[in-house]
């Protein structure tokens, strides 16, 4: 077994953290110094979303030196230090790894750009003017044309992201030992391991308008992982936006060594209308999400891994896109943590998630950091959307509900700064925060404690088998763990109202393993789920 198929992992997002200097910005020394609260949590590795050198027109995620730290987050020799003291407590750092593209105020784009002949021009993806506009229609992830016309050269370089991101061009030989070196200066630090970002891109052939898998994906990651990987003990893990069953087996099945794992998020599109984007919103419909997680759960389990997720730096806060943050915000944070963790993969935490932080509301564009739903505003509004339509597209998917700081306890600014902090605090810290749930017992971190330590204790909840109960009930979200001889049970109503829980066969009752209710005992013959109940029960 790997180490990583029975940790939890726990994502940091820097800025957002911990300040430890009073400038409003998180930044290593504070996450240091709150390395004693995750080991207190049971976490295993920390995700560390990027601190590297940038100008941070992405939020880090366009980096100027890979082997450099920005000084916001503070010096290598933090670094170093968060490494060591995060390993004497039995925690790992996993990096993030962003090398589909750089910074264009990386050197290698500062230099490529200068003429067509410089030795960095084919580091990047060029091309001639078609009838004197773009080679193409590809379009960005962040509005308008991938491709961006660079005057002194008369070419267009592409950029699937930020114009100040451009694409590296991995079918570069040099390009992809630049990568490998650099990943090794990483490695030899002792960190344990990467995860990857927007890697299904690397293979793209932008001519043929492929950007997602293409056909030399899987030889460069085969490549990397030799040239990297190969005889250590670290975790992988793809983010992988169109990942299928089909392809995840092939990114994380050990015998081809590629990846650990990746994160797919057909789950996390569900609630989007069908052949719209993000912002194009639709209810939630529970058999939908049983269907697609219960998908996963079952065509991975003898070929691949799975990643276990709700939330991260990209996504909006759980408890407030499918539960209730109002009336049943306790409850509705517990039941997602119980669906997730009691499932087959590796769970992952996002800072807040622990404590039930919700998402943000905003009244105005003017509130709003991220370049993702401010390109989209002004987009949709030239193109004839209500504002009122736009904001409520934002409050619900904008990329700033996972950003706003932590709340560490009830004082100003919610314990994350002294200062005026980068993003506002949102104004529930003073009864969500960190302080609170250490004080309780019955709170949403003693749940993720539990659970992580079930988790440990229980190979059923790493090896069990899984299976779907009541795949078309519409407010009940049921399944079975067994392994060697035991099964447990897990029932969870995912509505507002009272529901009866009908199995389809004879079930005696064993003990509850855990409820956010407080049951210590349920009658499955006749029980009855209250609103966002979750219970684990032991069965015969």
């Amino acid at each position: 077994m790997k180490w990583w198929q029975n940790a939890v992992i726990y994502q940091i997002y820097p800025r957002s953290f911990k300040d430890s200097n009073g400038d409003g910005i998180g930044d290593i020394p504070g996450i240091i110094s709150r390395l004693d609260y995750l080991k207190e949590l049971g976490i295993d590795a920390i995700w560390l979303s990027p601190v590297y050198e940038s100008p941070n027109d992405d939020n880090g995620y366009d980096i100027s030196d890979y082997q450099a730290i920005h000084p916001d987050f503070g010096t290598m020799a933090d670094m170093d230090r968060l490494i060591e003291e995060a390993k004497s407590r039995g925690i790992r750092i996993v990096m993030d790894l962003v090398v589909n593209h750089t910074s264009d105020e990386h050197q290698w784009f500062v230099e490529g750009r200068k003429s067509k002949d410089n030795e960095y021009r084919d580091y990047y993806i060029w091309r001639d003017p078609v009838n004197g506009e773009a080679p193409n229609d590809l379009t960005s992830t962040f509005g308008g044309s991938a491709w961006e016309y660079d005057e002194k050269t008369a070419q267009y370089y592409l950029h699937l992201f930020s114009k100040k991101q451009p694409d590296l061009n991995w079918e570069n030989e040099k390009v992809r030992q630049s990568v490998y070196d650099m990943m090794n200066f990483w490695l030899d630090k002792g960190i344990g391991g990467f995860r990857m970002d927007v890697i299904d891109l690397i293979g793209k052939k932008p001519d043929e308008g492929i950007t997602g898998n293409g056909p030399k994906l899987h030889h460069y990651l085969q490549e990397l992982h030799q040239e990297t990987l190969l005889n250590r003990d670290v975790m992988t893990v793809g983010e992988t936006w169109g990942a299928t069953p089909e392809t995840a087996m092939l990114y994380s099945d050990p015998l081809r060594q590629e990846l650990s794992m990746v994160f797919q998020f057909e789950h996390m599109q569900l609630d989007e209308q069908p052949g719209g984007t993000k912002w194009d919103l639709k209810p939630l419909d529970l058999t939908e999400l049983k269907r697609v997680l219960s998908k996963w759960q079952v065509e991975l389990k003898d070929s691949g891994w799975n990643s276990l997720f709700w939330n991260n730096h990209d996504l909006p806060r759980i408890v407030s896109r499918f539960g209730n943050d109002t009336d049943y915000r306790v409850e509705s944070a517990k039941l997602f943590a119980i669906l997730l963790h009691l499932m087959k993969g590796t769970p992952y935490i996002y800072q807040g998630e622990e404590i039930g932080m919700t998402n943000r509301k905003i009244e105005s564009i003017d509130e709003v950091d991220d370049i993702e739903s401010i390109n989209m505003y002004h987009e949709r509004l030239s193109e004839g959307y209500r504002k009122d339509a736009l904001i409520h597209a934002i409050n619900v998917k904008g990329r700033d509900n996972a950003r706003t700081p932590m709340h560490w306890d009830d004082s100003e600014q919610a314990g994350f700064t002294t200062g005026t902090p980068w993003l506002p605090v949102q104004s529930n810290y003073k009864h969500i925060n960190v302080k609170e749930s250490l004080d309780s017992e019955d709170s949403i971190f003693s749940m993720y404690k539990k659970l992580i330590q079930l988790r440990k204790d229980n190979p059923l909840v790493v090896w069990g088998d899984y299976e779907l109960l009541l795949p078309d009930h519409p407010s009940i979200f049921a399944y079975t763990r067994s392994y060697q001889g035991n099964t447990w049970l897990v029932a969870a109503n995912v509505s507002g109202q009272e529901e009866r829980l009908e199995l389809d066969e004879d079930r005696r009752v064993g003990k509850v393993i855990v409820s956010n209710y407080g049951k210590e005992e349920i009658d499955l013959e006749m029980a009855v789920l209250q609103p966002f109940e979750a219970t684990v029960v032991e069965i015969a």
